[in-house]
């Protein structure tokens, strides 16, 4: 065969390599098909990212009213945050009011010095130093039911049952009831021994109660700190269900609280104490004060205090501490305000005083500044981000922050 006619020769591929070309080409395909999938989704993450940080970084300096509704002045009325609204209790009664600033139910009881706890749409209102505790959901009240002795502190789990010290003549009592009104448990201690009660809290599933009592040790300040543990735990390690404790000298502690479900915080009058408390509890970490506090504050992430500025030179008055759950410092932040209350959530902390209002992200920049025309009540988020309820002497507002006066 000549050259030409090599030339004009026609190879035809059998049906293997025909395979082997297809499969090649739809693997190719494949390939570039994920390499447009992988640069849209990573662009759709920096997108996401970008708007993330550009909201958290924004700065508002204005509101937007969204709702205002007339409320009766009370000079003596408190609030707390209540599901997504405002729980109102003064000695008269207790109010229920929406993010409309509403009042959707009231409940009328005598509570001559109100106190109150609320975890999540659940709250109790008892009478400090009188018998009467009522219980309240978002519907309105469950029960009402009177102590057989006089009442100190009060606390309430997420399904409603709560926990109540009372003070005889000689003797302390624990009881724990659920929201119907019906005991669970009693627990009775002697004042000679365990001292006078201070503060009492529940954890959030209501198995777990965390006390503390102070007593004077002849001329020496005593105070104890008490866990006890309701579930089979408890169960197994005592009849009093006492599963630990903590006994410190020269040092109060009037406030103890379950920061989460398994960390309580022991606020004293020189340290925060943090203890693990899964089932018995355990030290966790320290903190201690930089100088005489003016308030505490806390969330289910971080929490920390507040001192008067040492530094008489600076223009700041105040200066707040926040760290995390380790103990580990978190962020500090300076501020110049004449303040009375203070709110902490998992994002952010607002302080409040006369009539204005200041918000501080979570991790130390400042969100808001903003003074008012009327003096302030109480600031709460409501259910939308940047949307808060703010009560006033004689109304109360819905907001939402705005990036422009």
């Amino acid at each position: 065969m000549s050259d030409r006619e090599d030339d004009n020769i026609i190879y035809v591929s059998g049906p293997e390599e025909v395979g082997r070309e297809n499969e090649k080409r739809q693997a190719e395909q494949r390939k570039t098909g994920m390499t447009i999938i992988l640069v849209v989704m990573v662009a759709l993450v920096i997108v996401g990212v970008a708007v993330f940080v550009h909201l958290r970084m924004r700065t508002y300096k204005g509101v937007k009213v969204l709702n205002s509704a007339e409320t009766s002045f009370d000079s003596n009325a408190d609030y707390l945050r209540f599901g997504d609204n405002l729980l109102k209790y003064t000695p008269d009664g207790v109010s229920y009011i929406n993010s409309s600033g509403d009042v959707v139910w009231t409940a009328g009881e005598d509570f001559r010095v109100p106190i109150a706890a609320v975890r999540g749409d659940y709250a109790v209102v008892a009478d400090k130093g009188g018998n009467l505790v009522a219980v309240f959901g978002l519907e309105g009240q469950i029960s009402s039911l009177k102590m057989p002795y006089s009442i100190c502190d009060i606390d309430v789990a997420r399904q409603g049952a709560f926990s109540v010290i009372l003070e005889s003549d000689e003797t302390n009592y624990i009881y724990m009831y659920d929201k119907n009104g019906e005991i669970i448990y009693e627990m009775q201690t002697s004042i000679d021994k365990s001292g006078y009660p201070m503060d009492i809290s529940l954890s959030e599933d209501g198995q777990k109660l965390f006390s503390s009592y102070f007593r004077l040790d002849g001329v020496n300040i005593r105070n104890n700190l008490t866990a006890y543990n309701f579930g089979e735990v408890g169960q197994n390690e005592n009849a009093d269900r006492m599963v630990g404790g903590y006994s410190l000298e020269e040092e109060m502690v009037p406030k103890v609280e379950f920061v989460t479900n398994d960390i309580v915080a022991a606020f004293s009058d020189s340290k925060i104490r943090l203890y693990n408390m899964k089932e018995i509890p355990s030290e966790r970490a320290t903190i201690e004060y930089k100088g005489e506090i003016s308030s505490i504050f806390y969330s289910e992430d971080y929490l920390g205090y507040i001192i008067p500025s040492p530094d008489a030179g600076t223009s700041a008055d105040h200066i707040l501490y926040a760290f995390d759950m380790s103990g580990k410092p978190s962020f500090e932040y300076s501020f110049s305000m004449d303040y009375d209350k203070i709110y902490a959530d998992k994002d952010e902390i607002i302080i409040t005083g006369g009539n204005q209002c200041l918000i501080i992200e979570n991790g130390g920049r400042t969100k808001f500044t903003y003074t008012f025309d009327n003096s302030i009540k109480s600031m709460t988020p409501a259910a939308k981000r940047n949307e808060y309820v703010v009560n006033f002497e004689n109304k109360t507002e819905t907001i939402r922050l705005k990036t422009e006066e």
